[in-house]
C-alpha cells in the first residue's frame, strides 16, 4: 500500500509540476498570435513561476497553522484552471492574472502534498525520492504535449490543458483517503524543537544548487552548438537529473540523507568543471553526470528541511520547494549578462563554484531524527 500510496502521489505531483513547464511552451505562441514583445512574454513567465515560489513560504506557514488537507485537490484544479482561461481570456492583463491564478495554485499545493506524502511514506526516503520524481517528469514531458496541442488549435484550445489537473486530482483524493485510513505511523513532531540555524544553512545551500543547475539548463544547450546538439545536452541533463532523483533516496537509505548530500554535491564539481573545460563530445557525459549529481539532494532537501523544522514542516516545505529554488532563475540573467560582457565560457565556469560552496556549506550540518508531520 506504501508503494501504490506513494506513485499515486508521484502522479498527482506530475500533474501539477506539468503547469510548470505548460506556461514556457505557451510563450512561442503568445508572441505569434498576440504580438507579445519580449518583455510582455517574461511578464507572463514571471507571473507564472517568481510569483508562485515567493508566495509557496506563506501558504507553508498557513499549513502549520491549520491542517488544510481540502487545499490539496483545490489547488489543482486552480491550477489547472489558470491555464486553462489563459487562451480565452484574450486581453494581456487578463491572461496575465489566468496565470498568475494558477501560480497561486501551484504554491498552494506544494507544502501540504510535501507534508502528506511525508506521512505517506512513514519516512521513507525512497518514497520521498519518487514522489520528488513525478514533478520533475511532469514538468519535463509538458512541452511535449503542449507545442503539438497548440500547434493544431492555437490558443483556443488551451481549455484541454485543464484535464490533466482535474485527473490528477481524482488520483490523489484516492491516496489521501487511504493515507488518512493508516499511513501516519511513526514519531510525531509533538515535543520535538526546531533547529533554524541548521534550516538557514540547508536553504543556503538549496540555493546554491539551484544557481548551479539552473544556470547550467538555461545556458547549456547554447555552449554545445544549439540545434539537435543543444537538445541532445538538454535531454541527457534532465535523463541524468530523473536518475539523480531516485539515486539519491536509495542512497540516503544507506549512508544517511547529509552524509549523501555531502558526498553529491563534492561529485558535482568535478561533473560541472567537465562540461566548461573537456572539449568534444565527452562533454555530454559530463553534462550528464552534472545532472545526476546535482538531482542527487533534490528530496533530500525536503526531508531534512522538514526535520530540522518539525513544528514548522509546512513553511520548510514552502521554503524548500518554493523560495531557494527559484534563487537560480533570478540569477540566471546575471550569468548571462557576464557571458555577454566576457563569454558563455568563462559564464559557465563561474557556476563550478556553486556545488563547491554547497559542499563547503554543508559540513556542519548534523543529520536529525526523522519525525514524521
Amino acid at each position: 500500500m506504501r508503494i501504490n500510496r506513494m506513485g499515486v502521489l508521484a502522479a498527482g505531483h506530475a500533474s501539477v509540476d506539468f503547469y510548470q513547464g505548460v506556461v514556457p511552451a505557451m510563450v512561442p505562441f503568445l508572441v505569434a498570435e498576440r504580438h507579445y514583445g519580449y518583455v510582455a512574454a517574461s511578464g507572463i513567465v514571471l507571473a507564472a513561476t517568481l510569483l508562485s515560489s515567493v508566495v509557496q513560504p506563506l501558504f507553508g506557514a498557513i499549513a502549520d497553522r491549520w491542517r488544510l488537507g481540502w487545499l490539496i485537490p483545490v489547488s489543482m484544479l486552480v491550477t489547472g484552471l489558470g491555464v486553462g482561461l489563459a487562451g480565452p481570456a484574450g486581453s494581456y492583463p487578463l491572461t496575465w492574472l489566468a496565470i498568475a491564478l494558477s501560480g497561486l495554485g501551484v504554491a498552494a499545493y506544494h507544502p501540504e502534498s510535501a507534508r502528506l506524502a511525508r506521512a505517506a511514506s512513514q519516512g521513507s526516503h525512497v518514497g520521498m525520492s519518487w514522489f520528488s520524481l513525478g514533478g520533475n517528469l511532469g514538468f519535463a514531458v509538458a512541452p511535449l504535449m503542449v507545442t503539438p496541442l497548440l500547434a493544431w488549435g492555437g490558443l483556443a484550445v488551451s481549455p484541454l490543458l485543464a484535464v490533466p489537473a482535474v485527473l490528477g486530482c481524482l488520483v490523489t483524493v484516492v491516496a489521501m483517503r487511504s493515507v488518512g485510513r493508516g499511513g501516519g505511523a511513526g514519531r510525531t513532531r509533538e515535543g520535538a524543537r526546531d533547529d533554524w540555524a541548521a534550516f538557514v544553512r540547508l536553504a543556503l545551500v538549496m540555493g546554491l544548487r539551484s544557481v548551479g543547475y539552473i544556470g547550467l539548463s538555461t545556458f547549456v544547450a547554447l555552449y554545445v552548438g544549439g540545434g539537435a546538439a543543444g537538445a541532445v545536452a538538454l535531454f541527457v541533463q534532465f535523463a541524468g537529473g530523473a536518475a539523480g532523483t531516485i539515486l539519491g533516496g536509495r542512497l540516503a537509505t544507506r549512508y544517511g540523507r547529509v552524509r549523501t548530500l555531502r558526498l553529491a554535491y563534492a561529485a558535482a564539481v568535478p561533473a560541472v568543471a567537465g562540461v566548461v573545460l573537456v572539449p568534444g563530445p565527452a562533454v555530454f557525459l559530463f553534462v550528464a553526470a552534472a545532472g545526476v549529481a546535482l538531482y542527487v539532494p533534490f528530496s533530500l532537501h525536503v526531508t531534512l528541511g522538514q526535520d530540522y523544522l518539525p513544528r514548522h514542516a509546512g513553511t520548510a516545505s514552502g521554503v524548500t520547494l518554493g523560495l531557494a529554488v527559484s534563487v537560480g532563475g533570478v540569477a540566471s540573467p546575471l550569468i548571462g549578462a557576464l557571458a555577454e560582457a566576457t563569454s558563455l565560457r568563462l559564464a559557465l565556469a563561474t557556476l563550478i563554484v556553486m556545488p563547491l560552496l554547497a559542499w563547503f556549506l554543508s559540513r556542519p550540518l548534523k543529520e536529525p531524527a526523522i519525525v514524521l508531520p
